[in-house]
């Protein structure tokens, strides 16, 4: 069998709770307009959620690409009410598929000092502590309030260059040009349920829990979705050049659990508003709780969207991970050491509008292989008639 990075959310018809979807869906599901994909027997489909009930679109439309480019729909095969849960055989994938996956990082204050920590401290996670205290003591009231490309962000600048303490992740926290990196290839993301990955040789790293803005081929915003942009910090901070290392591994992109569609119980100012709740629940009894509000983002997530697209194209649309305000110090073994993942955390990742994207740490060595890119999934459309659908 291909895999697909497929979950194990499934519903009761399988022998599993008829809840699952439940408990990751927000609880005004009955009222929002949601896309996402599910594993069948048959390969990969699109499924959509309106009025409470779960549908089957995949022979109208066979990409959530498509999906998101048309927005209208007659309304697909009806497989039930949501609380029955998926049909038996079925899994939840990822909620995107052709869309390019593009990430901005350092679009937070509190991330912006931990990024400068990372470089300064070259990746070593124990002498982050001594580093923090220092750099907040110089720069944390300047950065929180100042607007990124302004003159005052330039007047800052200017004083930190004197003061010894600029940083390249200084001039993309508060100059014109925002962080735009591609975080993971086209159909590599992993959804809600199944295994994310750090790498095997990573000894510092963290989860990322974000808003995904879900853009259609104009570069319009159209629905968003939670995220985990998994992140090794080690990596990253020995040198910013690792960064696609520290970033694109075998299951370190999580997207899900549906795309929201706007309309007018889900709008873009719900997106600024969001609180995006993050606990990470390890086998030795750690917990660790954490808020990323996207209220403190020093960049409006339409701007965002708009550097994203700039001078670029995307015929298959894109999504946009909008970056964290957390960063997690908590010390979870030694003193000083800071917190970095163990094989089997359990990470939930949650906002209200959006549901819950739930996943289980292993190492991106030992995470199930990603086998189906664009070749087979045409390949495995075709073979089922619906390639003219996509």
């Amino acid at each position: 069998m291909v895999h697909l990075y497929g979950s194990a959310i499934t519903g009761e018809k399988s022998g599993m709770s008829a809840d699952n979807l439940i408990e990751i869906l927000p609880q005004d599901h009955a009222s929002g307009w949601f896309i996402g994909r599910a594993l069948t027997p048959d390969g990969p489909s699109v499924i959509a959620i309106r009025d409470g009930l779960l549908f089957d679109l995949t022979d109208e439309v066979a990409s959530v690409s498509g999906a998101v480019a048309r927005r209208t729909f007659s309304g697909g095969r009806k497989i039930g009410p949501v609380d029955g849960g998926l049909p038996v055989g079925w899994s939840l994938l990822s909620p995107i598929d052709l869309q390019c996956i593009k990430a901005s990082g350092v679009t937070f204050a509190l991330s912006a000092i931990e990024r400068v920590i990372e470089e300064r401290a070259r990746g070593d996670a124990a002498k982050a502590s001594e580093i923090r205290s220092q750099l907040e003591d110089k720069v944390g009231s300047g950065i929180r309030s100042v607007v990124p490309g302004s003159e005052a962000a330039s007047e800052l600048k200017a004083a930190l260059i004197d003061a010894g303490m600029w940083s390249q992740y200084l001039e993309v926290a508060i100059g014109p040009d925002a962080e735009i990196f591609s975080k993971s290839p086209v159909l590599s993301s992993v959804g809600s349920g199944a295994k994310i990955g750090v790498r095997s040789d990573s000894s510092w790293n963290n989860p990322e829990p974000e808003i995904v803005l879900v853009c259609d081929s104009r570069g319009e915003v159209v629905g968003a979705t939670l995220g985990n942009d998994v992140n090794l910090r080690d990596f990253e901070g020995r040198s910013a050049l690792l960064l696609s290392k520290a970033k694109d591994n075998t299951a370190s992109c999580s997207i899900g659990p549906f795309v929201r569609l706007f309309d007018e119980d889900f709008t873009i100012d719900h997106v600024r508003e969001a609180v995006v709740e993050l606990v990470i629940e390890g086998r030795d009894g750690y917990r660790l709780e954490g808020t990323n509000r996207m209220s403190e983002i020093s960049r409006d997530p339409l701007d965002l969207a708009g550097q994203c697209l700039s001078e670029h194209h995307y015929p298959d649309g894109f999504v946009l991970f909008c970056g964290t305000l957390f960063a997690p110090t908590q010390d979870r073994d030694e003193p000083g050491a800071g917190f970095t993942h163990k094989m089997g955390d359990r990470v939930t990742i949650r906002s209200a509008k959006l549901g819950s994207l739930v996943n289980t740490v292993t190492t991106s060595r030992d995470a199930p292989p990603w086998e189906m890119g664009f070749a087979e999934f045409a390949r495995n459309l075709a073979s089922r008639g619906l390639i003219d659908k996509i």
